[in-house]
């Protein structure tokens, strides 16, 4: 009996390369966890054979920001009728004061289940230690650990509530670091002064370079047009020399800016070469409430910060809580929503958004050296059925199967539509009456 060369074998993709606006027909061989070879046709066997003609094959999705402690908690203890953030931070104060370890873990392991079964294989999720025992941190680091078979998960420490707001709270997000949050964050608008707010952005950096951790902050979130705290978040990025590992999350104040103080700050940022991350889906549901009309569209200058060379990508930011009662983890839907509310349909405009759901979320979470589908690199990879990325976001297309670290995880079948016409329906009906 033969020897199988490949653990799994694809044939006849079609790969989507990281570097590559086309892509090409291939047969892919996976061994020991890694892709082993790709070629236009590999005359080996496998253990496991998948013919996926004219499917696309992709690097996995990923979710750069997500709030994991809080998903799948929409109407607990009430739901948010205003549809502010600030009822939804008040809600999630109700909320938090009921936790336990394993009420986290559970909803979040649920959660990553269901992305999962999606595509997503990386994640970045915030947790809350803005409360006394840390729950949400200490529950989400477990849950690190459980899914790292299957599933690369970071946690940021995130002070919710502020460093600042509290006497406690910036001990405990340094005891958040040294229990092993793998980002430091913060949301200087959101402490009680704007002196606060740069302080805490300070603060962060001290700890990220005391600690050796990545940066996220929550920056902006807000209409008004004086919340200006990115410019800090560039100064503090260019002074230390970090940029790469600093992402500012949101920056939805942006958009109000006006566009002489804007294009001043885009030179900023382009020397700082921070991330950016905009969550379409939430963002345009929060932001503007107090707007009458024109409304606001409440998400940051995707489109320039995209044309000026920075680094932005897509979150889900919330599934089923206190901030959005919707959401199921797709990040199609939410690269969709992007290529509408920030207007970019242009067909390079729209790969564009595809990216910022893949590659541009593994350069933000600085997991560039593991991601991608080459030989040598870990097995991870999905199969859409979809034959590029526009027809991928169009039809928000399935993932067929989810190959992660060489084994395969999920597997779902489309679904499928039988088109009977009006002549065919009123003879199915006419059968099955009774004579």
């Amino acid at each position: 009996m033969s020897l199988k060369t490949y653990d799994l074998l694809l044939r006849r993709g079609k790969l989507l390369r990281l570097t590559q606006l086309d892509v090409e027909l291939v047969d892919i061989g996976i061994k020991n966890g890694n892709v082993a070879a790709i070629a236009p046709t590999l005359n080996e066997s496998a253990e496991v054979e998948l013919d996926v003609s004219g499917q696309l094959v992709s690097p996995p999705f990923v979710e750069s920001h997500i709030h994991l402690d809080s998903a799948l908690t929409a109407g607990e203890p009430r739901w948010n009728e205003s549809g502010t953030l600030f009822e939804g931070i008040q809600i999630w104060g109700e909320r938090k004061a009921s936790l336990t370890v394993e009420d986290v873990k559970a909803r979040a392991i649920a959660t990553l289940k269901q992305q999962a079964a999606q595509g997503v294989l990386f994640v970045r999720s915030h947790a809350d230690v803005s409360e006394s025992q840390l729950i949400a941190l200490k529950a989400l680091l477990e849950v690190r650990e459980e899914v790292k078979d299957w599933m690369t998960l970071q946690v940021v420490a995130f002070p919710q509530d502020g460093i600042y707001s509290k006497p406690e709270n910036e001990a405990l997000l340094e005891e958040a670091l040294k229990l092993g949050a793998d980002v430091v964050g913060g949301i200087p608008h959101y402490e009680l002064t704007r002196e606060d707010g740069v302080r805490s952005v300070h603060r962060v950096f001290e700890l990220a370079q005391q600690y050796d951790r990545l940066i996220d902050i929550h920056c902006d979130e807000i209409d008004d047009d004086q919340s200006r705290f990115l410019e800090v978040v560039a100064a503090c990025a260019i002074r230390t020399g970090l940029g790469s590992r600093v992402t500012a999350s949101h920056t939805t104040a942006f958009g109000s800016y006006n566009n002489a103080y804007a294009y001043k700050l885009m030179g900023f940022l382009q020397r700082s070469q921070i991330n950016f991350i905009a969550n379409p889906l939430i963002n345009i549901t929060l932001q503007g409430r107090t707007d009458t009309y024109p409304k606001r569209r409440g998400v940051t200058r995707v489109k320039e910060l995209w044309q000026q060379g920075l680094n932005v990508s897509f979150g889900h930011d919330c599934v089923q809580d206190p901030w959005y009662s919707l959401g199921t983890g797709n990040m199609l839907d939410v690269a969709f929503m992007g290529i509408h509310v920030c207007q970019m349909t242009g067909m390079p405009e729209i790969h564009a958004c595809y990216d910022m759901v893949t590659r541009n979320g593994a350069k933000t979470l600085h997991l560039e050296s593991e991601y991608g589908v080459e030989v040598g690199k870990p097995a991870n990879l999905i199969v859409l059925d979809a034959s590029d990325r526009y027809d991928a976001i169009r039809r928000r297309a399935v993932a067929r199967y989810v190959i992660s670290q060489g084994k395969l995880l999920a597997r779902t079948a489309p679904t499928s539509t039988e088109w009977l016409g009006s002549e065919s329906l009123a003879a199915t009906m006419a059968a099955a009456s009774p004579k």
